[in-house]
C-alpha cells in the first residue's frame, strides 16, 4: 500500500520543478494551451487514459484500479491572472501582465505528481481516480463548460478539491462541513442622467452625484437588512463616468459583487440592492438600470466527504493541525462539481511569514512555501487510498 507522506516527499524535487516551470509560463483562462499540453503528456507518460479539449483547454485523466469499485474525481485549476508579477523570484512570470497569483501552478504540480504516485500503486486501488484539470476558474465559467463537455460522465461517486492557501501557515489545513466559500454575483449598475456643462449643473441631471449617493446608500443593504447573525458582503469595485473636468456626463457605470452563503440571504440582498439603486437614482432625477449575473453558487461540503478528508489530513499533519470551522467569502466555481457530486473543498496552508512568503492571493507579490506541495500530494493520496481501499 501507499506510504503517502514519504512517497510524496521523495517527489519534492519534481514537484518544485513542475511548479516553477508552470509559474514562469502562466496562461489566462481558456488560453492554457501550453499548460494543457504539458498536463496531457505527463498523464499519458504516467499511464493514464487522457481526454483533451473539454472547455477548449481542459484535460481529464483517468486511472483505473486493478479491482472494480467506486470512482473519485480530483479537480485542479490551471489558469493564471492578469497581474504583473513583483516577486523578483528566479522563476517569475515570463509572460508580461500575466501571473500565477493564486497558486494554480501549485495545484497543477500536485495533481500531476499525485497521478504519477497513484499509478505506481494501481494494483492496490479498488475503483478509479479521475484527474480533472480545469481551465478558467477565475470568474470565466470554466467549471460549467467542463461539466457541459462531459467531465462528470460517467458520474463519479465523490469529488475532492484542494486549494493552497496563504491565509493559513504551512502545516495547517482547514476542512469544514457545510458552506465554506460564498456564492458570488456580479452586479452592474448603469446610472443615466442628462449631461451638460460643469458650470451650469442646474441644466443637467448629474449621474456622478447620483452614483455617489447610490454607493453610500448600498452600504445599508447588509447593515440594515441582513440579520447580524447571518453573513453577506456587498462591494462596489469600479466606477466609470465622465470625460473631462468641466463636463457633466450622461452616464456612469458601477460594478461590484455580492457574496452570500445562504440562498435565503441572497434572495433578500439582491432585491434590496435593486430597489435602493433605482430609488436613489429616481430621487435625484436620474435612472438606474441594474443587471445581476450569477458567477458561482456557494461551495458546500458533504459531511461524509469532509470526515474522510479530515481523517486523511490528521494522519498526515496531526489532528492538532486540522481546523474544522473555517469559511471564506471568496468564491470558487468548483461549487458546480460539488453540486453534482458529494465532495469536499479544503484549504492547505502554504504561507511562511519568516521567509516572506505570505502575501495575499491575487497580489503581484504572491508566492507560497513549496514545502506545501508534497503535503498536498500526500493528503490527497491518503484520502484516495482510504476511499478506494
Amino acid at each position: 500500500m501507499i506510504n503517502s507522506l514519504p512517497e510524496a516527499q521523495a517527489l519534492q524535487e519534481e514537484l518544485v520543478s513542475l511548479r516553477r516551470d508552470l509559474h514562469a509560463q502562466p496562461e489566462l483562462g481558456f488560453q492554457e494551451r501550453r499548460t494543457a499540453r504539458l498536463v496531457a503528456e505527463y498523464l499519458r507518460a504516467a499511464g493514464l487514459e487522457v481526454r483533451e479539449g473539454l472547455a477548449d483547454t481542459g484535460v481529464l485523466g483517468t486511472l483505473q484500479g486493478a479491482q472494480p469499485g467506486r470512482t473519485i474525481l480530483l479537480r485542479f485549476d490551471m489558469d493564471a491572472l492578469p497581474v504583473t508579477e513583483e516577486t523578483g523570484a528566479p522563476y517569475a512570470s515570463q509572460n508580461p501582465g500575466v501571473m500565477h497569483a493564486c497558486a494554480h501552478d501549485g495545484h497543477v504540480a500536485i495533481g500531476l505528481t499525485l497521478a504519477k504516485l497513484l499509478a505506481r500503486h494501481v494494483g492496490d486501488l479498488h475503483g478509479g481516480v479521475v484527474f480533472a484539470f480545469q481551465p478558467a476558474e477565475e470568474g470565466q465559467g470554466g467549471a460549467e463548460r467542463m461539466i457541459a463537455d462531459g467531465a462528470l460522465e460517467p458520474k463519479p461517486d465523490l469529488a475532492l478539491v484542494l486549494h493552497l492557501w496563504n491565509p493559513l501557515p504551512l502545516g495547517r489545513v482547514a476542512i469544514s462541513p457545510g458552506p465554506v466559500m460564498a456564492a458570488a454575483d456580479l452586479v452592474r449598475i448603469t446610472v443615466r442622467g442628462r449631461g451638460g456643462h460643469g458650470a451650469f449643473p442646474h441644466q443637467t441631471v448629474d449621474p456622478i452625484v447620483a452614483a455617489a449617493q447610490i454607493v453610500t446608500a448600498l452600504q445599508t443593504v447588509v447593515s440594515r437588512n441582513v440579520d447580524p447573525l447571518a453573513t453577506a458582503v456587498l462591494t462596489i469595485g469600479t466606477i466609470h463616468g465622465g470625460t473631462a473636468f468641466n463636463i457633466i456626463a450622461d452616464e456612469v457605470e458601477l460594478t461590484g459583487t455580492v457574496r452570500t452563503f445562504a440562498t435565503a440571504v441572497r434572495e433578500q440582498v439582491l432585491p434590496r440592492l435593486v430597489a435602493i439603486a433605482q430609488g436613489t437614482a429616481a430621487a435625484l432625477g436620474a435612472t438606474a438600470e441594474v443587471a445581476i449575473k450569477p458567477i458561482s453558487p456557494a461551495v458546500v461540503n458533504d459531511a461524509a466527504a469532509t470526515s474522510l478528508v479530515h481523517a486523511a489530513a490528521a494522519a498526515i499533519l496531526g489532528e492538532a493541525n486540522v481546523l474544522d470551522a473555517y469559511q471564506t467569502m471568496g468564491s470558487e466555481d468548483a461549487a458546480l462539481f460539488l453540486q453534482a457530486v458529494p465532495g469536499c473543498y479544503f484549504f492547505l496552508g502554504s504561507a511562511n511569514a519568516a521567509r516572506g512568503l505570505d502575501a495575499p492571493h491575487h497580489s503581484p507579490r504572491f508566492d507560497f512555501d513549496e514545502a506545501a506541495l508534497p503535503l498536498g500530494v500526500a493528503l490527497l493520496a491518503e484520502a484516495v487510498v482510504r476511499y478506494l481501499a
